[in-house]
C-alpha cells in the first residue's frame, strides 16, 4: 500500500503548480510583472499594478481574473500577500480585502528555473571559430607562464587567470558546438522547420559549416601540439596546482585542509576535458575530429534536405502524401465492401483462399460472389494440393548448401592493407625534408608520393590569407607537417612525376612525418630535438 506524499514533502514543489492549470499562461504573465517589477527595485504590487503591467493584448479586461490569479498564486505559495493599509481613509475600509503582494523566495527560485529552462529549449547553439583562435592566444600564454618557473617560478594569479579564461572559453565551445549540432540535426529532420525560410539559409549554412571545418583543421593541430608541449615534463601540473592552491587561499576554516586538494582535482578533470577534445589518444578519437567528421557529414544531408523539398515542391508525390490520399479514400468510400476492396488492391493482403484461385475460382466467384468477411465454415471449402496435404511445403528439399570459407580471401586483404601501409610509409619518407629546402630541390616523385603532396600541399594553401607569408599547418590524419614561406625571387618550381611535370612559384618547404619524430612545437620544431 502506498500513501500519497503530503506536508513539506510536497509542498516543497507548489510553486510550480501554476503550470498545469487552466490559467497557466495567465499565471505565468503574473509573475512575470513581478520580476519586471523587481529589476526595478519595486518590492510590492496592488493588483491595478499588475493588471496595468499585462501586455495589452493578454490583459483581463476584469480586474477580479488578476485578483484571483494572485490569491492562487499566493495558495501555491509563489507570492505573498500582506494587508494594504495605507489606503485606509475610514473605519470601513478595514473591513475591506485589500492587499498588496511580493514575491517569495520560493516563487523566485521557481521562475529562475523557468527561465533556464526556456532558455536551454530554444537555444540554438553556434559553432565558435573565435573561441578556438583565443584558446589557442590562451595556451601560448600559459607556455609563457611556464617558461617562467626557471627564473622565480611561475606566476600563480597569471596562471589561474589564463586557465580561468581558458576553460571558460573551452566550455562555452563545447557547449555551442552541442547545441548547434542537435538544433542542425533537428533542420535535416525536417522538425519544426519552416520551408522557404530553410530554402533560403541553406546557402549561408553550409557557408557556415565549411568555414568553420577549415578552421578546426587548421586550428585543432595547432591546439594539439600547444597541449602536448604544456604536458611535457609536468609543465601542466604545475600550473594547475599554482590555480588550486590559489582558490584555496580563500576556503573557510574548516575545508581548508582539504580544499586544496578538491580544487586540484577539478582543475585536472577540466585539463582532461580539453586535452580529450583536441588530442585523439589509445585508440579513441578526439571530439573535435568527430565534430568535425559529424559537420562534414551535414553538408551531404542538408542538400538531400534540399532535394527532397523541391521534390515536395515540384509536386512529386511521397510515402507521406500517398497515405493520406489512400486515407481519403478509405473515409470517401461508399460501404464496408468498396473499403474491403481498396484495401486489397492497396495493400495486397488477400485471405487464405487466394492460395488456390485460378481461372475457375474467378468463374466461379464472378458467378457467386462471396464476401470477404465469410466465416470459414460457411464459406466453399478449398481445394488442397497433394502434394502440400503429404509434404506440408512446396519448397525443394535438398542437401543444406556448404558455408564457404573465405580465410584465402582475408588473408589477401590482410596483405594488401599490409602493403599500402608500408607504400604510404615510404612515400611520407620521401616526402619528409632534413630542414628547409626549396619545392624546386625535391626532385622527381613517385605518384603514390606525389599524391600525398598535393594533398599537404592543398592543406597549406586552404589555410593562406592575403599578407601572410608563411603557412604552418597538418595532415587530415595529423601524422605530417608543412610549413610553407613564400619566395620573393620570384623564381618556378618544376617537380617531375612519371605523368608529367609539376610547375608553379617556388617556395621554401619544411615537411615533417610526425610518425617518426613524435610530438612537434607550436612553432613547428620537433620537441626533444629531433629533426
Amino acid at each position: 500500500m502506498t500513501s500519497t506524499p503530503s506536508g513539506p514533502a510536497r509542498a516543497g514543489y507548489a510553486p510550480f503548480a501554476h503550470l498545469t492549470t487552466p490559467n497557466a499562461a495567465l499565471y505565468r504573465r503574473v509573475m512575470g510583472a513581478f520580476l519586471a517589477a523587481k529589476e526595478r527595485f519595486a518590492v510590492h504590487l496592488r493588483p491595478e499594478d499588475v493588471h496595468a503591467a499585462l501586455p495589452p493584448e493578454y490583459r483581463p479586461a476584469d480586474l477580479d481574473a488578476v485578483v484571483k490569479a494572485l490569491d492562487s498564486l499566493v495558495d501555491w505559495g509563489n507570492l505573498r500577500a500582506d494587508p494594504d493599509t495605507s489606503r485606509v481613509t475610514a473605519v470601513e475600509d478595514f473591513y475591506r480585502k485589500r492587499f498588496i503582494y511580493q514575491l517569495t523566495q520560493a516563487g523566485e527560485a521557481a521562475e529562475q528555473a523557468l527561465s533556464v529552462y526556456d532558455e536551454a529549449l530554444g537555444r540554438r547553439g553556434a559553432l565558435q571559430a573565435v573561441a578556438l583562435h583565443d584558446i589557442v592566444t590562451q595556451l601560448q600564454a600559459l607556455l609563457v607562464i611556464a617558461a617562467g618557473q626557471q627564473e622565480a617560478g611561475p606566476d600563480a594569479a597569471k596562471a589561474h587567470l589564463a586557465l580561468s579564461a581558458l576553460t571558460g572559453r573551452f566550455e562555452a565551445l563545447a557547449e555551442n558546438a552541442r547545441a548547434f549540432m542537435g538544433s542542425l540535426q533537428r533542420t535535416i529532420d525536417l522538425h519544426d522547420v519552416d520551408v522557404e525560410v530553410f530554402l533560403a539559409y541553406k546557402d549561408r549554412l553550409i557557408q557556415y559549416l565549411e568555414r568553420f571545418i577549415q578552421d578546426l583543421i587548421t586550428l585543432g593541430g595547432r591546439i594539439a601540439l600547444l597541449i602536448g608541449e604544456l604536458e611535457e615534463h609536468g609543465r601542466v601540473g604545475v600550473l594547475l596546482r599554482l590555480a588550486a592552491a590559489r582558490e584555496a587561499a580563500d576556503a573557510a576554516p574548516d575545508e581548508a585542509e582539504s580544499a586544496e586538494a578538491r580544487a586540484y582535482a577539478w582543475w585536472v578533470a577540466r585539463w582532461s576535458g580539453l586535452a580529450a577534445w583536441f588530442v585523439s589518444a589509445d585508440g579513441r578519437e578526439s571530439q573535435a575530429r568527430l565534430l568535425r567528421g559529424r559537420a562534414l557529414g551535414a553538408i551531404p544531408q542538408l542538400l538531400a534536405v534540399v532535394r527532397q523539398l523541391n521534390e515536395r515542391r515540384a509536386g512529386r508525390s511521397d510515402r507521406s502524401a500517398d497515405f493520406r490520399t489512400l486515407a481519403r479514400w478509405f473515409a470517401e468510400a461508399p460501404d464496408e465492401e468498396a473499403r474491403h476492396r481498396l484495401w486489397r488492391a492497396a495493400f495486397g493482403l488477400y485471405p487464405a483462399r487466394h492460395l488456390t484461385v485460378d481461372a475457375d475460382t474467378l468463374d466461379r466467384r464472378a458467378a457467386r460472389p462471396v464476401a470477404a468477411a465469410t466465416p470459414w465454415a460457411e464459406a466453399e471449402p478449398l481445394r488442397i494440393s497433394p502434394q502440400l496435404r503429404r509434404t506440408g511445403s512446396y519448397e525443394r528439399r535438398g542437401k543444406a548448401r556448404r558455408v564457404q570459407d573465405r580465410s584465402e580471401q582475408r588473408r589477401r586483404l590482410a596483405e594488401i592493407a599490409a602493403q599500402q601501409a608500408q607504400e604510404i610509409a615510404a612515400a611520407r619518407a620521401r616526402l619528409a625534408t632534413d630542414g628547409t629546402t626549396r619545392l624546386s630541390a625535391l626532385g622527381e616523385i613517385d605518384p603514390l608520393a606525389f599524391g600525398l603532396f598535393l594533398q599537404l600541399l592543398g592543406d597549406a594553401l586552404a589555410t593562406w590569407r592575403p599578407g601572410v607569408t608563411t603557412t604552418v599547418t597538418t595532415s587530415n590524419d595529423g601524422t605530417m607537417q608543412i610549413r610553407l614561406t613564400v619566395l620573393a625571387d620570384g623564381a618556378t618550381a618544376e617537380i617531375r612525376t612519371p605523368f608529367g611535370t609539376f610547375s608553379g612559384p617556388d617556395h621554401t618547404v619544411e615537411i615533417t612525418d610526425l610518425t617518426r619524430t613524435g610530438r612537434v612545437r607550436a612553432d613547428g620544431t620537433p620537441a626533444g630535438g629531433e629533426r
